[in-house]
């Protein structure tokens, strides 16, 4: 709200009399998930506490065109000068919302989750996470302080020093929280069966084609978790699904998600 009030609503100020009194509501214009409805009930109260804000469509509704998801009544005005940021809300959260479920969906019925990654907007973590988790899915690392993941670059920089996989799968259970899971990035079958025989708790099978994929989850034979990662898309991850991973994550559920279109309309006289 500071960053889109700024100096105010001068166009509002300019037209609309303080007084004058009215009913908005949020209308969905495109098939989806609903997310992030109480967030947008917060930004009406805290433009005006006085407006009252029906809701009529809870997150994780299965939202379509015409669907009305909320009603708010009071100065016309105040409406007007929460819209903007309240859409905003309401249409990121909810399009990342509608594309986890899509990748929801198309693994239904085998036994994989999806996750997310921490390819976030900046600031808004917490509520993109919270999306994921309305669609359908399931939350990876919130942070960095979530769990050891080695991924290629530490491995690069420590290789430089002399230290192996297994030295540094050791170094981390050295020096790590010993409540922590350590998990390492892998980008062949052979530094698959690597991580494995170390005793990792979970390995990444990173940009791995879907037969590496089988092989590597073979090779490993139930010794760690698996999560497989990169170059996933809605057309690919029922194939990466079949080959037997307990993970699938995709930075684009929160980095490339569309925004779903949902807008505010005036009740008419």
């Amino acid at each position: 709200l500071a960053e889109d009030l700024g100096w105010g609503d001068v166009t509002t100020e300019a037209l609309i009399p303080d007084d004058q009194r009215g009913a908005g509501f949020v209308v969905v214009k495109e098939k989806g998930i609903l997310a992030g409805i109480e967030v947008a009930k917060r930004v009406f109260h805290r433009v005006d506490s006085g407006l009252e804000v029906n809701v009529l469509l809870d997150d994780g509704s299965k939202i379509k065109p015409g669907d009305i998801v909320a009603k708010i009544e009071g100065k016309v005005a105040s409406i007007l000068k929460a819209e903007r940021v309240t859409l905003n809300f309401l249409q990121r959260l909810s399009g990342i919302a509608s594309e986890t479920n899509r990748y929801v969906e198309v693994v239904k019925g085998l036994p994989v989750r999806i996750v997310d990654t921490r390819k976030t907007t900046p600031g808004l973590r917490l509520l993109e996470k919270y999306a994921v988790k309305v669609g359908g899915g399931e939350n990876h690392r919130m942070n960095l302080g979530d769990g050891i993941l080695i991924k290629d670059n530490h491995l690069t920089a420590l290789r430089s020093r002399g230290l192996s996989l297994k030295d540094v799968i050791a170094k981390a259970r050295q020096n790590a929280p010993w409540r922590l899971k350590i998990e390492v990035e892998v980008k062949t079958v052979s530094e698959a069966l690597e991580a494995a025989e170390t005793g990792v708790d979970i390995i990444m099978l990173d940009n791995m084609d879907i037969d590496d994929m089988r092989q590597a989850v073979k090779t490993i034979h139930g010794r760690a978790l698996i999560e497989a990662s990169g170059g996933v898309t809605l057309n690919r991850v029922r194939a990466i699904a079949e080959t037997g991973v307990d993970f699938i994550s995709i930075g684009a559920l929160t980095h490339s998600a569309r925004a779903l279109d949902i807008s505010l309309e005036f009740e008419r006289e």
